[in-house]
């Protein structure tokens, strides 16, 4: 078998945006939505600290989807259009979306996105990867752990990308590759482990 799966360092991520950016454009991600994106954690705003001057600080969350290995989205699809593929990637078949949105509402991580109006773009064509679908009106989309570029063997554009080098891809299901090694030796570990879901992306210090 095979879980392909993302392991990120927190204390290494500087909030920089660029793993959202990155993978805005390599996914042809239409302007106003995002598959990928970096929280500030107890922060009111997106641009605020925790504490009190001089003594701030920040503390960033990039969240995406979580690949659970139990999503909740799926089990809710009524037309199966989320399903799991051999790689252990949650996916969306965009042909089979009715876009009835009871995957965003089952998702306890806000991972996925709807199309309400024909996407838009600047600049005013598709962008990224050839081989990504593109995704029109009345559907749902969300992060594919870049499908295209994990099915030739390359990283997703995000830990490609990533200038802190905060992010680890690989299988979990292979005891030496580097993220079952971070995982099991820096106890990574997953978000809201009291959903059930049991989320391929892990977090650690």
């Amino acid at each position: 078998m095979t879980r392909l799966a993302i392991a990120i360092n927190l204390d290494r991520c500087t909030g920089c945006n660029t793993c959202a950016m990155a993978c805005k454009m390599q996914n042809n991600v239409p302007m106003g939505m995002a598959w990928n994106r970096v929280l500030n954690e107890n922060c009111e705003f997106e641009v605020g600290v925790q504490g009190t001057y001089p003594h701030v600080s920040r503390a960033h969350l990039p969240v995406a989807c979580q690949h659970c290995e139990n999503p909740a989205c799926l089990r809710v699809c009524p037309t199966g259009t989320t399903y799991k593929d051999d790689k252990g990637r949650v996916e969306i078949d965009y042909e089979k979306c009715i876009g009835c949105r009871m995957c965003m509402a089952a998702c306890p991580y806000n991972a996925r996105v709807f199309n309400w109006n024909e996407p838009v773009r600047d600049p005013d064509f598709n962008y990224g990867d050839k081989d990504v679908p593109v995704r029109g009106k009345g559907v749902v989309e969300k992060c594919t752990l870049c499908k295209e570029r994990t099915d030739r063997g390359d990283e997703p554009m995000c830990v490609k990308c990533c200038l802190a080098k905060a992010r680890i891809f690989g299988d979990l299901d292979d005891p030496e590759s580097e993220v079952s090694r971070v995982v099991r030796e820096r106890n990574a570990t997953a978000l809201l482990p009291e959903q059930g879901t049991r989320p391929q992306v892990r977090y650690f210090n």
